[in-house]
């Protein structure tokens, strides 16, 4: 036994690999686990086993029997080498035709695995190109599409409201300038009022020609200031407000015109009526009378065209167009002969 774990400390990788079951690993592994103090030892080697153990030690007995038989044999002379055979011709071609079959097995074999090879790759790439034919269009109308078609009535969508907001802005600064005309009308009214009050006083203090004129001034002036103011109204669809002006407007009209009698302003009174039997239901109407009744009163004649306008029903909507910027009324009506003492 002593023998043995002298064997299997001292073999070398190519002596222990000659035993059957013994490769190069697992010589590898015994020499790398070296030195075992008992025979048993070498079984906590990977790959050991009690069947490699029994045939390492058959063949080092083996071994040892063999040595001990050379050691024992005299040498006589120096050993000649042994004649090298002369393999006849016949196993020579039988060993050639072995190769040559054997070198045409591997590359038809080579050539089989080179061939499926090329198939695989054939197969992805028809598959590669079968995705992308099927699938592109796919993904095309499934995701693209829409989304394209999103972002088209996203775009569409924001343009309009940007339009919107631009006629917005447009229509709040255009009622911001009527309410600052409003303003000034009704500022201007306030005083011509108050001059009317102040004529008035004064009139019946003293009973002037110049100051009734100044007073018939100031009526006509106010009535055409509310009439202006009215105009503004029925442009802001106020109708309740543009009525009451041209309420206003009729009865100062009236008021002058029982002092005065004048066939002008008897026109305009009989349009500001027609205004005022039309509004609210009729509004654009009452606008057209309404103008006329102004054209009337400025130009001291009636318009060209007078028609009396007829409202049969009920207007859908009130015009829509509102003038950019309010009317200036500088202009000075022709003043009324002087009343006959």
């Amino acid at each position: 036994m002593s023998d043995f774990l002298y064997f299997l400390n001292t073999a070398d990788l190519q002596t222990l690999t000659q035993v059957s079951g013994v490769n190069r690993q697992l010589a590898g592994n015994l020499i790398a686990a070296r030195p075992f103090d008992a025979v048993e030892d070498c079984l906590k080697v990977k790959g050991m086993g009690k069947a490699t153990l029994a045939r390492l030690e058959s063949f080092a007995s083996a071994e040892g029997n063999e040595s001990e038989n050379s050691a024992m044999v005299p040498v006589e002379k120096e050993a000649m080498p042994a004649p090298v055979r002369e393999i006849p011709p016949a196993q020579d071609s039988a060993q050639g035709q072995d190769s040559f079959f054997r070198r045409l097995g591997r590359a038809f074999l080579f050539f089989m695995r080179a061939l499926i090879r090329l198939v695989l790759l054939a197969m992805l790439f028809i598959a590669v190109g079968a995705m992308f034919y099927y699938g592109l269009p796919y993904i095309q109308r499934t995701f693209i599409a829409p989304v394209e078609e999103n972002t088209e009535q996203i775009q569409k969508m924001e343009a309009e409201i940007a339009d919107l907001q631009a006629q917005l802005d447009e229509m709040n600064g255009r009622v911001t300038t009527l309410e600052g005309s409003i303003e000034a009308h009704s500022a201007s009214i306030e005083k011509l009022e108050g001059m009317q009050a102040a004529l008035e006083e004064q009139l019946g203090e003293n009973n002037d020609a110049l100051l009734l004129e100044l007073k018939h001034e100031a009526m006509f002036t106010r009535a055409l200031d509310t009439l202006a103011r009215a105009r503004l109204y029925l442009a802001q669809s106020n109708f309740g407000l543009a009525k009451t002006d041209a309420q206003a407007a009729r009865d100062l009209l009236a008021e002058l015109n029982a002092e005065k009698d004048d066939a002008v302003l008897d026109k305009a009174i009989e349009r500001l009526d027609m205004s005022l039997g039309n509004l609210p239901d009729f509004p654009v109407v009452a606008s057209g009378d309404l103008e006329i009744a102004w054209q009337i009163l400025v130009s001291g004649n009636a318009p060209a065209s007078t028609a009396t306008f007829t409202a049969t029903s009920a207007p859908t909507a009130v015009a829509t167009e509102t003038p950019s910027s309010a009317p200036e009324f500088t202009a000075t009506p022709t003043p009324f002969p002087p009343p006959t003492p």
